[in-house]
């Protein structure tokens, strides 16, 4: 099953569960000392756990750019998998593009798109068409 966005009609495919589960676990783990929330509170508690309110759109994209500057700081090799299981490790291992520079650009989604600049697309949406965005499995 493929996790995306949606936004009213609008769909934006991600990748799979533990793909986009991933993302979080890198975010709580090196951008949050391993406190789910404690720093992006809407990222990780308000779109992890399924939809983010339009109202709250303007709060969660300042949140975004902070998380997509500070990994653009830190490199591939700190990505987390599983925060719940930090033994575990991506199923491609360390075998990732050249162009991945930092984990700001590591997260790909099954399109080929950067996973923030696709969630940035989908607030953006949100905001236009005053709808929430929705977490879905497909």
């Amino acid at each position: 099953m493929t996790v995306g966005l949606r936004v009213d009609f609008l769909w934006y495919p991600i990748g799979t569960g533990d793909f986009f589960h991933s993302f979080f676990s890198t975010i709580c783990y090196n951008l949050e000392h391993k406190i789910w929330g404690s720093k992006y509170p809407l990222i990780m508690n308000e779109l992890y756990q399924g939809k983010v309110k339009c109202h709250d759109i303007k709060k969660i994209q300042k949140e975004l750019f902070s998380i997509q500057k500070k990994l653009s700081k830190l490199p591939p090799e700190k990505v987390v998998w599983d925060i719940e299981d930090l033994e575990k490790k991506p199923p491609w291992g360390n075998n990732i593009s050249t162009d991945i520079k930092n984990l700001a650009d590591y997260f790909i989604t099954s399109e080929g798109d950067n996973l923030i600049e696709i969630i940035h697309e989908a607030f953006v949406q949100s905001e236009i068409e005053h709808q929430d965005v929705i977490v879905e499995l497909f």
